[in-house]
């Protein structure tokens, strides 16, 4: 991990096309603004771990569902 110390104001690059810029420090409290193509999408990490989330759950309850289809076509079949 790399490890960068700001001020207000002064802004990271990733790549070519992404900045990440601190916008304000209050207390324990840093705003950050990034700028990043519509194509990368950003997120909070505790937003993004909901997503997974869901889509785990959403797997689940999908293979459980063609599971379930299977035995009640080859029910029909017998």
């Amino acid at each position: 991990m790399l490890v960068l110390t700001r001020k207000c104001n002064e802004t990271i690059r990733i790549g070519s096309n992404i900045k990440v810029k601190v916008l304000e420090v209050s207390g324990s409290y840093v705003k950050i603004g990034i700028e990043a193509p519509l194509e990368i999408p950003v997120y909070r990490e505790e937003l993004y771990q909901k997503i997974l989330e869901e889509n785990r759950a959403s797997l689940i309850s999908r293979e459980l569902d063609g599971q379930y289809l299977k035995e009640v076509i080859s029910r029909k079949a017998g």
